[in-house]
């Protein structure tokens, strides 16, 4: 059986060999971050609302202003954090590997933050509104007026329904962003899986599309997944830490 630091050499050889790795992200690289996911326990005036029913169109039109409050309180969250370790290396990785791709799940930029250029943001950015009435166009939180009103109007039809710009449980992937992800995935020689359990459809598809494909598939996640049996290499450890061991600098902390 190899040992976890065989499991590295392997994992590092392969990332080095490949032309077109594709990395599939989730919340646990955010988490290491200082970023909670939806699944950890809220604290403070948020701990009685499970975030889940929070985060859906149902939700906003029952009570937007508490969705809204809510993604304020998650952005002040994220506005105290800063990309870790493993974010950098993924942009060295690019840097070393221009063909590389970024698919994530996560909200915060901080693959972008971090140098990465391709990014695929699946489910949105969280510092970006727009419309929930579909209106066109997508307004930072930056260009918001301090004392507006909650949530804010929106620019277009005047309505009170600004929202973040992320996927809410119940809605529909951007279909040009799937069909993106579905085409790096197919065309990669490499997916390297980080901090995702696997279980958010559709983007969990895209690692199972890789692994039905043969493609070498490395995974790195604190605990195993439904795809961990079936990676060809399974690293169980922290993506901060594993990371900057498999690509070479420059890596920022």
């Amino acid at each position: 059986m190899s040992t976890f630091d065989d499991l590295l050499i392997q994992a590092a050889e392969a990332i080095s060999i490949s032309q077109r790795p594709v990395i599939f992200t989730g919340a646990g690289i955010s988490k290491e971050s200082g970023i909670p996911t939806f699944r950890d326990a809220q604290e403070g005036l948020w701990a009685r609302y499970n975030p889940e029913e929070l985060a859906s169109p149902r939700a906003f039109q029952a009570n937007p202003e508490l969705v809204w409050n809510f993604y304020q309180h998650r952005r002040e969250i994220q506005r105290n954090c800063r990309p870790n370790p493993a974010h950098h290396a993924l942009a060295a990785l690019e840097h070393h590997k221009p063909a590389c791709i970024v698919i994530t799940q996560n909200v915060d930029g901080f693959h972008q933050l971090a140098g990465n250029k391709k990014v695929i943001p699946l489910h949105g950015n969280i510092l970006e509104n727009r419309c929930f009435f579909d209106c066109p166009g997508v307004i930072s939180c930056e260009a918001l007026p301090a004392d507006g009103p909650v949530p804010p109007r929106c620019p277009q039809c005047g309505e009170k329904s600004l929202r973040p710009n992320v996927i809410w449980f119940g809605e529909f992937l951007d279909e040009a962003l799937m069909t993106a992800s579905l085409a790096a995935v197919e065309e990669c020689d490499l997916l390297l899986i980080v901090g995702t359990s696997g279980v958010v459809q559709p983007a969990a598809s895209l690692a199972q599309q890789a692994i039905d494909q043969g493609k070498t598939v490395i995974e790195i996640n604190p605990e195993p997944t439904v795809y961990s049996d079936r990676v060809t290499i399974f690293l169980p450890a922290r993506a901060a830490q594993v990371l900057p061991q498999l690509i070479p600098g420059p890596v920022e902390n």
